[in-house]
């Protein structure tokens, strides 16, 4: 029994980066639809965010029926339960992917923020991509050197959200009403994108170290 119960875990572990895998690929088709209004892979991103979720749901299903049937406690409880709750977060990565894609869709032709906001979502984007892949190389190793390096880009998304709330609140701003949303709501997208990525990285140092990490970090 034991061995099978490691073997459940292993699985776990594997659909967990199977489903990060996707929402790397999400994230890189989204952005690049976003800075270059192509609507037919922002399409791709919003049909394919179906199989995302497909996946989260299908893993909340075996973690369920491996805390019925095993009974873990220690160490082996909070696995199953951490994978839970980072399916749910890997979930809402893969909702703010499709809502960016979105974003695109409906603005095509045109692209969705003006011109002196490009290069700042350009930045936004490719760190985002970054932080999926590690994302997905840290639920594969567990190695607390990747989930810092989640943490200090995350610094960089965050900065980087602040600076279009100041340029859409400043004098100089030119932009429409509908440029001030769209370059609003997807900045939030981004950001929102890589906490999510730094809430998953801290769930995994909590079971590879036993510490929690406070939010505030």
């Amino acid at each position: 029994m034991r061995e099978v119960f490691q073997q459940e875990l292993r699985e776990v572990q594997e659909r967990l980066v199977e489903i990060s895998t996707l929402v790397a690929d999400s994230i890189e088709k989204a952005t690049h639809a976003f800075n270059e209004s192509d609507v037919s892979l922002a399409e791709t991103v919003i049909e394919d965010d179906d199989r995302i979720d497909a996946l989260a749901a299908e893993l909340d299903e075996l973690a369920i029926t491996i805390l019925a049937r095993q009974q873990p406690v220690a160490r082996d409880l909070r696995i199953v339960v951490s994978a839970l709750r980072i399916s749910a977060s890997l979930e809402r990565m893969g909702d703010m992917a499709e809502h960016i894609a979105q974003l695109a869709r409906y603005r095509f032709p045109e692209k969705v923020v003006p011109k002196g906001l490009r290069s700042t979502f350009r930045e936004m984007g490719a760190l985002d991509v970054e932080i999926a892949r590690k994302l997905t190389e840290l639920l594969a190793t567990q190695e607390p050197d990747v989930a810092e390096h989640i943490r200090n880009e995350d610094d960089k998304v965050d900065a980087l959200h602040l600076a279009v709330f100041d340029k859409v609140l400043g004098e100089t701003w030119k932009g429409e009403t509908v440029d001030t949303v769209d370059a609003t709501l997807a900045s939030r997208y981004h950001e929102r994108f890589a906490d999510h990525a730094v809430s998953i990285s801290k769930k995994v140092l909590y079971l590879q170290t036993g510490d929690w990490v406070p939010a505030e970090s």
